[in-house]
């Protein structure tokens, strides 16, 4: 039977060696590769629905893979403002200004991106963004995904009116005299004010989806390992793939949060394996502290403000249980760890269920921001996969440690910054991804951060540059390694007859581009299953 699709005059790249395949042609079949040859042979074997592309010496390597990011949520939550290019308070004051007078009275103003930097040194809060949102409900999401601000009109609309208890390590910020401040930290406290905000409907939420996948299938993505399933977030990709428009291929991880009872684990141990074609659910995604710059990690010693002093779970001895539980029924965890003592909980807990025998399990620890040397040689000798988002370090933290992450860590954990590097040469498998909408998702970007360590302004100095990734490094970072982490080396993360025909077609070779040019070069074809998802007009 002829093949689906044939690519000519290709340059082939295998991630494995960094050299190029003895080839110039590759035919694929029923979502398969099933020949690499020469064009005349490769040529030969195409009949009448085959689809040809002559990619003129263009570059394939194996399909990208974000190793973290949220599809379905991150498109609902970036339907408002965009604020992440603001560098300081006059510039979101004008941004939220300008949505503001483009919505009726009494509407809902939604944000999303606030760096907590353009705060300077002066705590986070309503207050310091002025009179522009006096009487207007706003909420706006922070950058790190795991805080929100809210205005004053949000907060009174949602009944919020001064601290609250929790089952997990959230916060209703206040000042001395128990007051909102409008900073709220976690999901349960951001959740309080949400469920007052209207919320898009399934349709257009559906929508929002379609469009953030068509552009990231245009930067050369063909999956990613989808970090929740939150919202209508499974039936979204049921709904895209029933139609022929879910563009790429997704490994998602529910959540399991504190206080999640033996129905709530048992419930999430039935839903792995289901979902369609290109969707399925594998792993159950877990939260061990918070965030760095909210001053809700967990650190072995507190930050410069004496915070980050507990584990998001109150009780951790309960996480680890968890976690012995779903390694008995064969399920991979993959866990938000971003201080040391919470890194080190996650691996104390992965090593107690190793020790109780059974099958491997191939688990995860998501971010692992700082981290001292004994932590390090862990990873490879439990076989937990470092996931790893390096734009992170580029775009919100500085060499010079004058940023508000590093601020409060203090120098010697700041020194000790996203240890690509590190983890690699111990043997760890590191997985790189961006964590969208955290982090923008070009994978090119993403590799690039990896590759320089600068942030946007190439001009700056890189933050910890003897972790840098090397460009084939990096490659592995965005093929083999996601392909390892989910278990599907066997048929994915290389370009072999019988592997996956997931594709990114590149205008030149990049493991030969210049790491400040990397995030520019053309992505000129994009396949998943065998489909084109993105052809570039040069094709």
């Amino acid at each position: 039977m002829s093949p689906d699709l044939v690519l000519l005059s290709a340059r082939l790249l295998d991630p494995d060696t960094g050299a190029l395949l003895p080839h110039t042609a590759l035919a694929a079949r029923s979502g398969r590769i099933t020949h690499l040859g020469d064009d005349r042979e490769l040529r030969a074997l195409a009949g009448p629905a085959t689809t040809v592309i002559d990619l003129k010496n263009a570059v394939v390597t194996p399909g990208f893979t974000d190793g973290h990011l949220h599809p379905v949520s991150g498109a609902e939550r970036t339907m408002g403002v965009d604020l992440s290019g603001c560098r300081d308070l006059a510039a979101v004051r004008a941004a939220l200004a300008g949505q503001a007078a483009r919505l009726a009275p009494g509407t809902w103003l939604r944000g999303w991106g606030l760096d907590p930097n353009v705060f300077g040194g002066e705590p986070v809060g309503a207050a310091a963004l002025g009179p522009v949102l006096d009487g207007v409900p706003a909420l706006l999401d922070l950058f790190d995904g795991h805080s929100a601000l809210a205005s004053a009109r949000a907060l009174e609309l949602a009944g919020v009116d001064g601290p609250r208890s929790f089952e997990q390590a959230a916060e209703i910020v206040c000042d001395s005299e128990g007051r909102p401040t409008g900073l709220l930290l976690e999901d349960a406290a951001c959740e309080l004010v949400e469920a007052a905000a209207p919320k898009p409907t399934e349709a257009e939420v559906r929508a929002r989806t379609a469009e953030v996948l068509r552009a990231m299938a245009a930067t050369g993505l063909t999956g990613g390992h989808a970090m929740d399933a939150n919202g209508a977030s499974l039936a979204v990709y049921a709904a895209l793939e029933a139609d022929g428009t879910l563009p790429l291929r997704f490994r998602v991880a529910p959540w399991c949060q504190p206080g999640a009872d033996a129905d709530a684990v048992a419930e999430l141990i039935r839903l792995q394996g289901t979902g369609g074609r290109l969707w399925r659910v594998a792993g159950v995604k877990m939260f061990m502290d918070g965030t760095i710059d909210n001053g809700t990690a967990w650190l072995e010693r507190p930050d410069c403000h004496g915070e980050s002093t507990h584990a998001f779970w109150p009780d951790p001895e309960r996480y680890g249980q968890v976690v012995a539980e779903l390694h008995r029924a064969q399920v991979p965890t993959a866990t938000h760890a971003i201080g040391d003592a919470a890194v080190r909980h996650v691996l104390d807990s992965v090593e107690k269920a190793q020790a109780e025998g059974g099958a491997p399990v191939r688990h995860r620890v998501e971010h692992i921001e700082t981290v001292p040397d004994d932590t390090v040689p862990r990873f490879a000798r439990l076989g937990v996969t470092a996931s790893m988002q390096p734009t992170h370090c580029c775009e919100y933290t500085r060499a010079d440690h004058t940023d508000n992450w590093s601020r409060r860590l203090g120098e010697e954990r700041a020194s000790r910054a996203f240890r690509c590097r590190d983890l690699w040469e111990a043997g760890a498998r590191v997985v790189l991804g961006s964590d969208w909408p955290i982090a923008p998702f070009p994978p090119l970007g993403v590799m690039a951060g990896a590759r320089h360590r600068r942030p946007g302004d190439l001009s700056l100095p890189p933050h910890g540059p003897d972790q840098a990734l090397t460009p084939l490094q990096a490659l592995r970072g965005i093929t083999l390694n996601p392909a390892w982490a989910a278990g599907e080396e066997h048929e994915a993360g290389r370009l072999a007859v019988g592997h996956r025909a997931d594709l990114t077609v590149l205008a030149d070779n990049p493991l030969d581009v210049a790491d400040e040019d990397l995030a520019a070069l053309p992505v000129l074809l994009t396949v998943v299953e065998g489909r084109p998802t993105h052809r570039a007009a040069a094709l």
